[in-house]
């Protein structure tokens, strides 16, 4: 009988029918492990290891693992792969913590299962990444799908601690264009970044083909939606002094700040050294970390009609009559 009793609470841990610790920490395991692997990923394209392992799934030919004779690289290759069953394990969890929500928080399971339908798909770019011998425009797609999963997870992060509830915006129409204006200029930031690396020495190894773009143009080319992103995310910050703090948008924007002028600093860093190695990785690392705030910010523009939203958008069509 002691065993019959134990079953139900097991599976309520497992599938919860509400917000729980356990949800959370996978919220902010799917965040950190989807930011994480792009760390490692950087790892092996800047250690000229994308071809450690020669084909996929398979390492070799003849075996799953790499063997003695593939050296460092293949560890390293083998290693990141290894790293998205985690990420699988992460999502599948996340997924399983939400799913008996579906009928009153139906975004937590769609967006988590959608983070993991992504890790699936990347895993398959990676493959054909291999197969095209690091191609770059595969190659900047699999970053890309990186940046992607980073911003669902975030999403998935912010909705598990917001309140449930039909949402209304909470900010002045002003505000609210101009941090969509800034996320489209983060977004052609990442994308001129994916476009330089692959025309620069940084292209996964010494074989592997590199777009033709002149690097050296190509620089001052990302730092042009860099330096917008920086201007108008101080008008984000500005904006969000005025605002309640209930919005959270001191916070996000103040983080978004922050890991702009990181980011900004690594990168003149790394242009003025020689594109070291670690510098580079971290300005990899950066670069998902940026679309995360970016994420929390826009998704901070509204809030529950329930809650504190009747107050604030009486103080928002206040702002905007005058």
């Amino acid at each position: 009988m002691s065993l019959v009793r134990t079953r139900p609470g097991l599976v309520a841990t497992i599938m919860p029918t509400a917000i729980t610790r356990w949800t959370r920490v996978m919220a902010w395991l799917l965040v950190i492990t989807n930011i994480g692997i792009v760390g490692t990923g950087g790892l092996v394209r800047l250690t000229g290891s994308g071809m450690g392992c020669e084909t996929w799934p398979y390492c070799t030919e003849g075996s799953l693992t790499p063997t003695p004779e593939m050296g460092i690289h293949g560890l390293i290759e083998f290693g990141n792969r290894t790293l998205t069953g985690v990420l699988v394990i992460v999502a599948l969890l996340a997924f399983l913590s939400v799913i008996r929500l579906r009928a009153t928080r139906r975004e937590l399971p769609v967006l988590s299962f959608l983070v993991g339908l992504g890790i699936i798909v990347q895993a398959v770019v990676g493959g054909i990444t291999v197969w095209l011998h690091l191609h770059p425009s595969i190659v900047g797609l699999h970053y890309l799908i990186s940046a992607a999963l980073v911003a669902l997870a975030t999403a998935f992060l912010v909705r598990v601690y917001a309140t449930p509830g039909p949402r209304v915006r909470i900010v002045p129409r002003a505000y609210a264009i101009t941090t969509h204006v800034t996320t489209l200029a983060v977004t052609v930031t990442v994308v001129v970044g994916i476009l330089l690396t692959g025309a620069g020495p940084h292209a996964g190894d010494d074989a592997a083909a590199r777009n033709g773009l002149d690097p050296i143009f190509w620089q001052h080319v990302h730092s042009w939606p860099a330096y917008i992103t920086l201007v108008l995310t101080l008008a984000l910050v500005s904006g969000a002094v005025r605002l309640p703090r209930t919005t959270g948008l001191q916070r996000w924007t103040g983080l978004l700040l922050g890991v702009e002028l990181l980011q900004i600093a690594v990168g003149l860093w790394q242009a003025r050294t020689g594109l070291p190695i670690a510098l580079v990785n971290i300005h990899m690392v950066l670069a998902v970390a940026l679309v995360a705030a970016m994420v929390a910010v826009v998704m901070s523009l509204k809030a529950p009609l329930a809650s504190a939203a009747p107050a604030a958008a009486r103080e928002v069509a206040h702002t905007e009559a005058s």
